[in-house]
């Protein structure tokens, strides 16, 4: 079969259906169909690359009911923001090998509540074994895009994310510019570096802040491409939600990227009413943004993802084979 026309990147697994960030969620988003499974890194104290999508444990993990962990508890300031509870960065990974995931948003998702306490936090070097175990069983290509959280914090503790994710993906000789694998950051130092240190696709995430407006001009996204391959914006930047919470025609985004040769792949979609516009479901909204010309999207529920973007390659299909009838049909 053709590659689709639209990449499915399986956010945190298929999140919508299990707890986050776990090899249960990985694995279903796999059997599901998904391209890519993503994998956010923090670090342990022993300086292991684990998969969560914060330092600080407290929502995803029953560290909170470990009495021997309770003198662990702190406030941080991460990233400028003060924040309390567990810290990766404060246990080794023996310690948290005793902890079990949990769902991170239960009043959203209570169905998934009913797997709470049944895994453990993978490490890094677990799924990529599972996601290249996975590809031969399945004789497909199972990618993986790693974002890297807060890699200057890590890096301030003496915990550079480097070093570890480039033996990690050295041990399965995934260092080449068509290696399955898509490094993310919200930050442009740590991608730069790895630009100097290794050939990856690396994605270069944005959001609605001002911290990257620069970024986001014809000349910054230029500046972005000597870098990255991927640029990665949060979905209302391509498609501008109206003050009823709609969405309408898309901006000049995934234009102005591709113009600076950059594939984008937006985040994140997610089926529930609270998450989507006022005026499409889960199906509209991602029809609308295949039609907005993005190359990749991050989805929690990647099987819905995939319906959608297979009916967009139906309907092209369709629209195609009418296109060419006139002249097919002619004879002499």
């Amino acid at each position: 079969m053709d590659p689709r026309p639209v990449t499915v990147f399986a956010h945190r697994g298929a999140s919508g259906y299990r707890p986050e960030h776990t090899i249960e969620a990985y694995r279903l988003a796999i059997e599901m169909g998904a391209d890519v499974i993503e994998p956010d890194l923090v670090s342990t104290r022993d300086g292991v690359l684990v998969a969560r999508h914060e330092n600080e444990i407290s929502g995803t993990t029953d560290v909170a009911d470990h009495p021997e962990l309770a003198d662990r508890r702190t406030t941080k300031v991460v990233d400028g923001v003060s924040v309390t509870g567990w810290f990766t960065e404060d246990l080794t990974l023996a310690e948290l090998r005793t902890l079990h995931t949990r769902e991170r948003l239960p009043s959203v998702r209570p169905g998934n509540t009913l797997y709470d306490g049944l895994y453990p936090v993978p490490t890094f070097d677990e799924i990529l074994d599972l996601a290249r175990i996975e590809a031969v069983r399945r004789g497909r290509v199972i990618a993986v895009a790693p974002e890297t959280k807060h890699p200057s914090h890590f890096a301030s503790l003496g915990l550079d994310l480097t070093p570890p994710l480039l033996a990690s993906l050295e041990r399965v000789g995934w260092t080449g510019a068509d290696a399955p694998v898509a490094v993310q950051s919200f930050e442009s130092g740590n991608l730069r570096e790895l630009r100097r240190l290794v050939d990856v696709p690396l994605v270069q995430l944005t959001s609605a802040s001002a911290a990257y407006a620069r970024m986001l001009t014809p000349a910054g996204l230029r500046e972005v491409s000597t870098y990255a391959t991927w640029l990665g914006p949060e979905k209302s930047q391509v498609l501008p939600r109206d003050a009823a919470n709609g969405i309408g025609a898309p901006s000049s985004l995934v234009a102005d990227a591709h113009a600076a040769g950059l594939k984008v792949v937006v985040y994140t979609v997610r089926a529930e009413p609270q998450f989507l516009p006022s005026n499409v479901d889960v199906h509209g909204e991602l029809a609308a943004l295949v039609a907005a010309g993005v190359d990749g999207v991050f989805a929690d529920q990647p099987d819905l993802a995939i319906v959608s973007v297979e009916r967009a390659r139906t309907e092209d299909r369709r629209l195609t084979l009418r296109a060419r009838r006139p002249r097919d049909l002619r004879v002499g």
